[in-house]
């Protein structure tokens, strides 16, 4: 049985992005998604949209706290990744709840 390397950039958890980033690409691609998530959410001509963007605006502003809070590298980089995943997730639930109603 070959000897496994600890590092194998193949597996999901040993991708350098996830070992080695600081947070602040994280937070560059956060800045962009939250924008064109709160613009489209803002054109919506309904009232839970706002309420959506405020939120959307909030996990931007929680990507920002773990980012200067959160020292360890691995726990704050896959926080960061998870809040920013929300994000997309958050909007494209109201755009379609919105096509629903």
């Amino acid at each position: 049985m070959p000897n496994e390397d600890p590092l194998d950039p193949t597996r999901m958890r040993d991708q350098p992005a996830l070992r080695t980033s600081t947070g602040t690409e994280w937070i560059v691609i956060g800045l962009v998604l939250a924008g064109i998530s709160i613009a489209v959410l803002l054109f919506q001509d309904h009232a839970t949209s706002d309420v959506v963007a405020g939120a959307v605006l909030s996990l931007f502003v929680a990507m920002v706290v773990v980012r200067f809070t959160v020292h360890p590298r691995r726990p704050r980089v896959v926080t960061l990744a998870v809040l920013l995943a929300l994000i997309p997730i958050v909007t494209i639930a109201e755009l379609l709840a919105l096509i629903v109603l």
